[in-house]
């Protein structure tokens, strides 16, 4: 049983889903397989995330590098993606689930971009919970196109080179309104971050699990939020300078906390099978990559 603080939850939870092909590859599967059995992870991840109380889930769908895969896979998983679109949008309604998609959208084939489109309409007034599918979706090609954006508002006059901030290309980028990752997940045990949210994730804390991502699903995402809670986040300051901010805060939430859920101040949570195993502490691996995470070290 895994007992999370819901004063201490990410905010927003950013995912890497990768080990699809392996996970299917080991059991002498075709790798669609495994992104067949991959769609139940999504599921699981995003009916965990809502009812604990996340407030924003990123999943990285489809990169702009995948479109080298063969064309067979490629044809394979868009045809997945539109069947997802189609089965879980009564879901998304059901638990007031709002979708996003960040990306180069006109990429992909028409019938896709229709079911997005038409999946991204239905849900836009959905207040639960927002999800954001990062399909055909890059970080440097996303940077890039607002360098020009920007560099085109300074050719017409519209706004003077001195005047450009940090905040002014955050507005130029597809999470334009939406509050970077307090969390990355990746699973599978890559230590790369494979050109995703590379201007988002300046300060995000980064969790590596081995498993593979058909395998990852409620209590795997439980043990990552119990991670990410051991975590001090200083954005730069030293540990007395956060400590002193933030313990008054602390209390007063945990207090708040307390007055719901089992009234200790924590959010019990776990599926059948969460009892059978405790939080680990992270290893070593796993906490030196973290504390990395803001120094923006890990590029592909």
């Amino acid at each position: 049983m895994f007992e999370i603080d819901p004063s201490g939850l990410p905010r927003h939870v950013a995912v890497i889903m990768d080990g699809n092909g392996r996970w299917a590859q080991q059991r002498g599967l075709p790798r669609l397989q495994g992104h067949r059995v991959g769609k139940d992870s999504v599921r699981a991840v995003v009916e965990t995330s809502r009812r604990v109380g996340i407030r924003y889930l990123s999943l990285y769908a489809f990169s702009t590098e995948n479109w080298r895969r063969p064309p067979r896979e490629v044809d394979g998983l868009m045809t997945l993606l539109r069947r997802y679109l189609a089965t879980e949008i009564g879901r998304m309604i059901k638990h007031q689930i709002r979708l996003l998609a960040v990306g180069s959208l006109r990429r992909l084939p028409p019938a896709v971009r229709e079911a997005l489109r038409s999946a991204i309409e239905a849900t836009k007034r959905n207040t639960g919970m927002t999800v954001i599918l990062a399909v055909s979706y890059g970080g440097r090609e996303e940077i890039t196109r607002a360098a020009r954006a920007i560099a085109r508002r300074v050719r017409r006059g519209d706004l003077a080179p001195d005047r450009i901030t940090a905040s002014t290309v955050a507005k130029h980028l597809g999470t334009n309104g939406i509050p970077d990752p307090d969390l990355l997940i990746r699973t599978s045990g890559e230590m790369r971050l494979s050109n995703f949210f590379l201007w988002q994730l300046a300060y995000t804390e980064i969790y590596v699990t081995d498993a593979l991502w058909p395998d990852f699903r409620e209590r795997e995402f439980l043990q990552a939020l119990a991670f990410f809670q051991q975590r001090q986040r200083r954005f730069g300051q030293t540990s007395a300078q956060v400590e002193r901010h933030v313990i008054p805060d602390a209390r007063r939430l945990l207090a708040a906390a307390g007055r719901g859920g089992n009234g200790s101040g924590t959010l019990v949570a776990g599926g059948a099978n969460a009892s059978a195993a405790a939080p680990q502490s992270p290893d070593p691996r796993r906490r030196s990559l973290a504390r990395a995470a803001p120094l923006g070290s890990l590029a592909r």
